[in-house]
This record gives C-alpha cells, sequence and structure tokens, in this order.
C-alpha cells in the first residue's frame, strides 16, 4: 500500500517537509476504520496513534524532536484537503 501511496504527487512546497505524504495517507486510512469521519478526526486520530504505528509506516523520527514522529492534527487536516482525489482514487485502486 505505501508503494501504491508514494505514487500521489505531494502538493507542498519540498522545502520544509517533515513527514512523507504517503506516511500521512496511511496513516489517515488507518484512522477512518477506527471510526474517523472527518478530517478533525483524522487529524485527532493520527496525533494520538499508538506510538509505534507511525514508525511502522516508515516514518523517520527527528533528530530534534525526538517524541513522536506524526504530524500535527492542523497540519494533517490542511495536507488531506490539498491531496488530489483523482490520483488517490487511481493508486488505491490499483
Amino acid at each position: 500500500m505505501l508503494e501504491r501511496l508514494a505514487e500521489i504527487p505531494d502538493p507542498r512546497d519540498p522545502r520544509g517537509i517533515r513527514h512523507a505524504l504517503a506516511v500521512v495517507l496511511a496513516l489517515a486510512a488507518r484512522a477512518v476504520p477506527a471510526g474517523a469521519t472527518s478530517l478533525l478526526a483524522v487529524g485527532e486520530w493520527i496525533a494520538d496513534a499508538p506510538e509505534h504505528l507511525p514508525e511502522q509506516l516508515g516514518a523517520c523520527p527527528d533528530p530534534f524532536l525526538p517524541k513522536r514522529p506524526t504530524p500535527p492534527e492542523s497540519a494533517v487536516r490542511r495536507l488531506l484537503a490539498r491531496v488530489d482525489g483523482d490520483a488517490l482514487d487511481g493508486a488505491v485502486g490499483r
């Protein structure tokens, strides 16, 4: 699944990206079956995700912020709102 999600174009400016798009999308995919029904709920679920989950999905810990490799809820909402829906649909469909 991560390989397919990595095919989706990242709408962000490459400078300053801290979280891979494929990891954020994989985390979001885990949030929906857990009951998240809005972008806010997805972001909150990701913020509260089990400690091991982001690393299992390929997130790299930040050496300056060793607490957790998950993006904040507000960043998740902004990113998910900007992702190309057609590209996401095509990647998941394959």
